[in-house]
């Protein structure tokens, strides 16, 4: 009888440690990480969490900072961005994203700067090391006090901003700020002479659309009737409308997108829902849809991956 008993017990015990192995697996392998910079977190969490309303038994979570990339599914990239990318084979892109310079509001660099329309030639001879200026720009030499803040991470939009003006990140001025982007915020405000820029998401306050109350919009040459919509009188909204329909020289704008690795059909349908639902987010969170055309040739990518598969 305590045999019987025994050899219950160990197959009761087999069974349980199979089940249990057998969930824990499902669930570890049923989680995509997402790997993104913070201004593009909340529209990817928002995509999460719209699409699992659409698909609960698949999740995807954002991937944490100290994340193994190797367990990186997703991963938010730029189109000219200077990271790794050779663990992912394709990038399909889902909007752009827009850079303005600016500076702490109240600072001495914002009343240094105050009333000035820099067109791109005077924005390079504020933010770059550059000793051979064209000859029809006279030098500001009050540039020569104000401290620039730039981005070191590969993740930073200082390549974009960089690359907007022919200029390598390499070459900026001043200091460079390790981390994401939203520190170059930070960085301003401790220092009355910073200037630097950022990406739309961390210039405006989401919720209200203005600009966020410690910031300061650096003035850009623009028509004269537009000069409002890029002061620190902007919305949001006007000035995506206004940056999606006519392009402005001196702001640096580029492609957002997703790379990944082809062959997991769980990640074509998730893709195949962003670029067919999810772009209508992009407003909302900041940033600027693509070119119609370009869109759909970005939503043919994945079509064709799924196609593929089956």
């Amino acid at each position: 009888m305590k045999r019987i008993a025994l050899a219950i017990a160990v197959l009761l015990s087999i069974n349980i440690s199979h089940i249990w192995a057998e969930g824990n697996s499902t669930n570890t392998s049923s989680v995509r990480y997402v790997k993104a910079p913070r201004f593009a977190r909340p529209l990817v969490e928002k995509w999460i969490t719209e699409y699992a309303k659409t698909q609960p038994g698949v999740e995807f979570q954002i991937a944490k900072g100290n994340q193994n990339q190797g367990s990186i599914d997703l991963n938010i990239v730029f189109d000219n961005q200077e990271s790794n990318t050779k663990d992912f084979s394709h990038i399909v892109y889902f909007g752009e994203f827009a850079v303005l310079p600016i500076t702490a509001s109240g600072s001495e660099a914002a009343k240094v700067l105050e009333g000035k329309h820099l067109n791109s030639k005077k924005l390079k001879q504020l933010f770059f090391l550059d000793d051979e200026f064209d000859e029809d720009v006279k030098k500001i030499k009050q540039f020569e006090q104000l401290v620039i803040y730039s981005g070191s991470n590969a993740t930073s939009v200082a390549s974009s901003f960089a690359h907007n003006f022919g200029e390598e990140r390499s070459n900026f001025r001043g200091k460079r700020i390790s981390g994401d982007d939203l520190f170059l915020n930070t960085a301003l405000a401790k220092d009355p002479l910073g200037v630097s820029f950022n990406a739309l998401p961390n210039i405006f306050d989401l919720q209200s659309r203005h600009v966020k109350s410690d910031l300061s919009i650096i003035g850009i040459d623009v028509k004269k009737n537009l000069e409002e919509n890029f002061s620190d009188k902007a919305t949001l909204d006007e000035l995506i409308t206004i940056l999606e329909n006519d392009r402005v020289s001196e702001v640096a704008i580029e492609k957002i997108g997703v790379s990944y690795n082809e062959g997991d059909e769980a990640l074509n349908k998730f893709l195949q829902w962003v670029l067919t639902n999810g772009t209508k987010y992009n407003h909302e969170y900041g940033l600027l849809n693509l070119d119609n055309k370009v869109a759909q040739i970005e939503k043919e990518k994945i079509n064709n991956s799924l196609t593929a598969q089956n």
